[in-house]
C-alpha cells in the first residue's frame, strides 16, 4: 500500500504540473496542483534531507519524489493523498472534453447521449 500510495503522489504531482502548462487547464486544475504541491512541502519540510527542489519538474525527478516521500510518510498523510486524488480527478475532468465549435449545427459533446437531427 505504501508504495502505491506514494507512486498516486507522484503521478498526481507529473499530472498537475503537465497540465497546468496548458493554455486549456482550468482553474481547478491549477489550484488543485498548487494545494498538492503545498501538501507535499509541508510534509518534505518535516524531514532533515528533504529536496523540495524536486517539486518543480516531477517528472525529470520522479524516483527521488518517490523515495523522498516515502521517507517522509506520504502513504499516511491524509492530506496529502485527499489532494493527489483530487487533483488526478480535475485533470481528468479537464482534459475529458477540450473541444471547440464553432458555426456548425447537430454536433454531438458527451457520454451517453441521444440526438435526433432533421435537417
Amino acid at each position: 500500500m505504501t508504495v502505491e500510495a506514494v507512486e498516486l503522489v507522484v503521478t498526481a504531482l507529473t499530472a498537475g504540473a503537465a497540465a497546468g502548462m496548458k493554455d486549456t487547464a482550468t482553474a481547478a486544475v491549477r489550484d488543485g496542483y498548487v494545494g498538492l504541491q503545498t501538501a507535499v512541502r509541508r510534509l518534505l519540510s518535516r524531514g532533515d534531507q528533504a529536496d523540495v527542489s524536486l517539486l518543480e519538474s516531477p517528472g525529470e525527478h520522479r524516483d527521488e519524489l518517490v523515495t523522498a516521500l516515502t521517507a517522509a510518510g506520504a502513504a499516511d498523510d491524509e492530506d496529502v493523498l485527499v489532494a493527489a486524488q483530487t487533483l488526478l480527478a480535475q485533470v481528468g475532468q479537464a482534459e475529458k472534453y477540450d473541444v471547440r465549435i464553432r458555426d456548425c449545427q447537430g454536433v454531438h459533446v458527451g457520454e451517453g447521449n441521444t440526438m435526433h437531427l432533421k435537417f
